[in-house]
């Protein structure tokens, strides 16, 4: 389910005092009642966010050093429509706040996303309707704030109450110690919901499992970039006791090292020449190898500003998620030599201001402009 936050409050409530902007002491818990409170726990390594962005209900938090419990929450929401919130703590970037030292964002084609295991657990109320589930975000391009538009994956571990994931059972699936039914839905991004078939309180695994799957099923692709990985619950009716115990993320045993960001336009430009008319344009986009060694297979992608369309390409093939757009090498045209380029042309439709989009990368590479 999509995760709204229109404004980011680090908040912590001490003996009875209101501290704002400042981290909670690493043995001391912050409790929260503001809707998009976030607190950040173990010196700023995960953060904990109230995150009440589906109601205007009650909703608060008592922050552990390793988690949090719900302590209120007066919800009322249908079930056949979106949840009140998403308590939740997270590894990563969400909306802007990223956790101290995560390597996030992180392309899903290296060897330090491979080795990402995350874990949980987690106590539930025997009352209310909820979900408790993990939300683990992927974006074509290294973004760290606003809504992702790649894949959300969420793994639900347990639930309670006449309530399902976004879309609709496509398959069933053995991963992680389990057997999960495979939901899938497009809500401007692909959501693929893991729903395990026998609930339960705490989980361990690698976080490749299911975007192996994911991508097997054309829902993901290798190229875009581990933005977040969550865990939380989704409450529509009550949610009073729902608590992470614990929760990590790890590579190898440990705190995965920050990624060194890759230079602007370190080895690539793109050219991105647009014809337009009433409705309509056409774009030749050419994309070429700055660096010393040549380029062996090239996956180009970029998000438009405004409402384009793709109707039709060449010399690449072009797909197109929301706003963003992946453009990957035909068969002839998958080699640039150092200082050669490759161009390839796609036609649109648009409505208002068909502006042209200024941030580009080459397989994860941040490319210089025109």
């Amino acid at each position: 389910m999509r995760r709204l936050v229109r404004a980011l409050i680090v908040v912590c409530v001490l003996a009875g005092g209101l501290s704002a902007g400042l981290a909670p002491p690493a043995a001391q818990a912050a409790v929260t009642c503001q809707k998009y409170a976030t607190v950040p726990i173990q010196n700023g390594r995960y953060n904990v966010q109230n995150n009440l962005w589906g109601a205007d209900t009650a909703q608060c938090i008592d922050v552990t050093t390793t988690g949090f419990t719900v302590t209120q929450a007066n919800h009322n929401k249908p079930t056949n429509g979106a949840p009140a919130s998403y308590p939740s703590v997270y590894f990563g970037c969400h909306y802007a706040n990223c956790t101290s030292g995560s390597g996030l964002p992180l392309r899903a084609d290296t060897s330090t996303f491979a080795g990402l295991r995350t874990s949980v657990s987690m106590t539930y109320p025997s009352s209310g309707t909820w979900d408790a589930a993990y939300d683990i975000w992927f974006d074509p391009t290294p973004r760290t704030d606003g809504q992702n538009t790649g894949a959300e994956i969420m793994v639900w571990l347990n639930h309670q109450g006449s309530i399902q994931p976004v879309g609709s059972r496509i398959a069933s699936v053995s991963l992680a110690g389990g057997t999960w039914d495979v939901w899938y839905g497009n809500i401007g991004w692909n959501v693929i919901s893991y729903v395990r078939t026998s609930g339960t309180s705490s989980l361990s695994y690698a976080v490749n499992d299911f975007l192996t799957d994911a991508i097997s099923r054309g829902y993901a692709q290798r190229a875009w970039y581990l933005t977040s990985i969550q865990a939380g619950f989704e409450p529509w009716i009550g949610g009073a006791g729902l608590a992470v115990n614990s929760f990590s993320v790890t590579s190898g045993g440990t705190t995965p090292p920050p990624d060194d960001p890759p230079p602007a336009g370190g080895g690539c430009r793109v050219t991105y020449a647009p014809t337009t008319w009433g409705g309509g344009f056409t774009a030749n986009v050419t994309v070429t190898n700055t660096s010393s060694t040549a380029l062996n297979g090239w996956t180009l992608s970029w998000t438009f500003p405004g409402n384009q369309q793709i109707t039709s390409g060449w010399n690449a093939s072009v797909t197109q998620n929301g706003n963003a757009v992946t453009a990957s090498n035909a068969g002839h045209n998958g080699s640039i030599p150092p200082n050669g380029s490759q161009s390839f042309g796609f036609q649109g439709t648009y409505s208002g201001n068909n502006a042209s989009p200024t941030t580009f990368t080459v397989n994860g590479t941040a490319c210089a402009n025109g």
